[in-house]
């Protein structure tokens, strides 16, 4: 239940009403930003909420129970507020929005509407779109261990061990030459064998892209050329003279940590479970071994 102040809810009786919505994002890094559908900045709990910024709303839904409710958020990308290359790059992901209904005129006379994570965000043009997730979406993550073949650990976390800062798992070079968007030739990566980076991490440490990482999709050696494609596009285009730095890649598959990591001891999957045509076997009267029966998939 919310609770709206007395001197509120006598401007809500009197039927005229200054009111304006005022969003306040916060960045998983940190960053506060302040938006508003008004005309005018509004500064609310300390927080500077920026207007002209074409920040408008959807109609918000919201259900009894646990289903998540959901909105969106539209607004004009600008230098001054979200920039394309900060959505691009990740920064706003998950990132939580308070809702607050103000009274301009008054800005101390605030009601938080919703709480909310940024969830789908969409990019046209010089516009985007970014769906809100309420609270109640935090149920709809996993949690706990799930009974899978493959490993359910990251590479170089706690519960898998490996060190990535060991020179056999990490390699230093630099963008030789494009040969696509999201693909390019690599100078010092000679020393390891085709595949070793596949589904790695790739951190730039130079060039635009710098402080940014993405995950490598292949990793090819051919006649002495290294090739790297990335999962995904950069915000910034890549040039040559980029230095990164990149991690050895994981399948999660078993033979995959007994082969190239010696870390079986560390598996965190359950390589032996039974699959799908197990579990649509049926008896067969007949075969031998089976004692009149026997499970045919």
């Amino acid at each position: 239940m919310r609770s709206i102040p007395a001197a509120l809810q006598a401007k809500l009786d009197t039927g005229a009403t200054t009111l304006c919505r005022c969003y306040v994002l916060t960045r998983r890094d940190g960053l506060v930003q302040g938006f508003t559908d008004h005309d005018c900045d509004v500064v609310l709990n300390g927080v500077a909420c920026r207007a002209g910024t074409g920040l408008t709303a959807s109609e918000a839904t919201a259900r009894l129970g646990l289903a998540v409710d959901g909105a969106e958020i539209a607004g004009a990308l600008a230098d001054e507020s979200i920039t394309e290359a900060d959505l691009a790059a990740g920064r706003y992901d998950a990132a939580a929005v308070e809702t607050w209904l103000v009274d301009w005129s008054e800005p101390a006379l605030a009601v938080l509407l919703a709480k909310d994570t940024i969830g789908e965000v969409r990019r046209e043009a010089n516009a985007f779109t970014a769906e809100l997730r309420s609270l109640a979406d935090r149920l709809n993550q996993e949690s706990g261990r799930l009974y899978a073949a493959a490993c359910s650990a990251d590479l170089g976390d706690a519960r898998c061990t490996i060190d990535l800062t060991q020179p056999a798992f990490r390699g230093s070079g630099t963008v030789a030459a494009l040969a696509g968007v999201s693909t390019f030739t690599a100078d010092g990566l000679s020393a390891f064998a085709g595949g070793w980076f596949a589904e790695g991490r790739l951190s730039f440490t130079g060039g635009a892209n710098a402080g940014l990482a993405v995950e490598v999709k292949s990793h090819v050696v051919a006649g002495g050329t290294v090739t790297l494609t990335l999962w995904q596009a950069m915000p910034e285009p890549l040039a040559p003279g980029d230095a990164f730095v990149v991690t050895a890649g994981c399948d999660k598959s078993l033979a995959t940590c007994r082969d190239r990591f010696a870390n079986v001891v560390n598996f965190r999957g359950f390589p032996h479970i039974p699959g799908n045509d197990f579990v649509v076997s049926y008896p067969v009267p007949g075969e031998p071994g089976n004692d009149g029966g026997s499970l045919q998939g």
